[in-house]
């Protein structure tokens, strides 16, 4: 497999998960809808909500993503290496550059986050710059970079909105009934197809954030192998990034202000947590496995 294949068939299978999910929540508003009996006006509603909601995810994300990361801006004087391996393949790239942050943390890992390249953000753990050598650490932050020029920064936070939508789209649904709301019809048949929309609807308000959420990590999971397939293009080096996801994956300390909202966005699973073999399992891991993405990146 060459690294333009990779990407390739990696950006095919993203742009198949997103359009799922378009559909998946399309047909949610329909049910719940259809359900309460207030048909399109519900789906205005939810259509208000989530503007809303994107534009503050879009404008605002980076900057609560930071904060609760405790990452601080840093200048060049301050750790040179890294703001001129930052520098050197923005430049071989032709990215803008983007904002350096770092994290005090022992723990090697590092993230992008940001609306655009030009509005981004690279951030690195103290950890990762004291444990990897040049070339390794030059391998992250083409991978980190790669995310950026991608626009998956932007993907993901757009998807984490789809995501955020479902959750509030269920729980607003279960409040109506809980309450006594939606309209009922008089007709006997429009009375039976409300009920077996009611029916559906509560079982899709149950099942439809843990469906999401699935859909969530896929398409990190995916972003993930691009990044590296993306990285190698600038390094032209493919070992570099391989041999940082070994040392990183060895490394068995977590990252202590990680959480379950922004660890999808780091190299690596920030928690540490064994990876079990079996499908189902993986199906919850918010990265694929270091092994399968280092046997890649050497097959390049």
């Amino acid at each position: 497999m060459t690294i333009y294949s990779q990407i390739a068939a990696n950006k095919t299978k993203t742009f198949v998960i997103i359009g799922l999910f378009v559909i998946f929540i399309t047909t949610i508003l329909y049910i719940y809808g259809n359900a309460t009996g207030y048909g399109l006006s519900f789906v205005g509603l939810a259509l208000i909500i989530s503007g809303i909601m994107g534009f503050a995810s879009f404008y605002y994300s980076d900057k609560v993503i930071l904060g609760m990361s405790k990452a601080r801006q840093i200048k060049k004087s301050d750790y040179p290496e890294l703001y001129r391996i930052v520098e050197n393949l923005c430049i071989g790239g032709g990215i803008p550059m983007p904002k350096v942050y770092i994290i005090q943390d022992s723990a090697p890992n590092a993230f992008a986050t940001g609306r655009d390249p030009k509005h981004a953000v690279i951030c690195a753990t103290t950890g990762i710059m004291e444990k990897l050598n040049k070339i390794e650490l030059e391998g992250v932050i083409a991978h980190e970079l790669s995310h950026i020029r991608n626009f998956d920064i932007r993907l993901m936070a757009i998807v984490v909105v789809l995501v955020g939508l479902v959750a509030l789209l269920a729980d607003f649904f279960m409040r109506s009934l809980w309450y006594g709301g939606g309209r009922r019809d008089s007709r006997q048949g429009s009375n039976s197809a409300q009920g077996i929309f009611l029916l559906i609807g509560i079982i899709l308000a149950i099942l439809s954030p843990i469906i999401a959420t699935l859909i969530q990590l896929a398409v990190s999971r995916k972003r993930e192998f691009l990044a590296d397939a993306s990285g190698v293009l600038l390094t032209r080096y493919p070992e570099g990034l391989a041999s940082a996801l070994e040392k990183i994956g060895k490394d068995k300390e977590p990252l202590e202000v990680a959480n379950n909202a922004t660890a999808h966005l780091y190299i690596a699973n920030p928690f540490k947590g064994k990876i079990s073999g079996s499908w189902f399992a993986n199906l919850f891991n918010t990265h694929p496995p270091i092994e399968e993405r280092i046997r890649i990146l050497r097959s390049m």
